[in-house]
């Protein structure tokens, strides 16, 4: 049963590796031309194909932006809310209250008192 050619794996054939793979990469720049994976079309598709293509990519590209402002304020409020829980109060220096005393500077008495 060993030997039956199910079980063996198919021999290495090297015509079928790519020479970029065998090459190891290597890039030559000797005026070869270039073959790309997804070459261009070679005519512009009718015009109704081209309005369906540029709607999908508008819906997209909205659904893609409107999911990024989602994104960026969900993460404001998020640290917002943790910096509130470490800090306790609110982590914004601009909205403090006016009323509470300012522990900046002393007092101008408590400085002519040591004196």
């Amino acid at each position: 049963m060993a030997d039956s050619p199910q079980n063996q794996p198919p021999p290495p054939s090297s015509s079928k590796i790519p020479s970029e793979i065998r090459d190891g990469n290597k890039t030559n720049f000797s005026g070869q031309k270039v073959h790309y994976p997804n070459p261009p079309d070679a005519s512009n598709p009718d015009p109704a194909t081209l309005r369906e293509q540029w709607r999908f990519a508008i819906k997209q590209y909205s659904r893609w932006y409107s999911h990024a402002w989602g994104t960026a304020i969900l993460a404001g409020l998020s640290f917002f809310a943790l910096g509130w829980i470490i800090k306790g109060s609110n982590p914004l220096p601009s909205f403090k209250n006016d009323d509470s005393p300012s522990t900046s500077s002393p007092p101008e008495d408590d400085n002519k008192a040591q004196r």
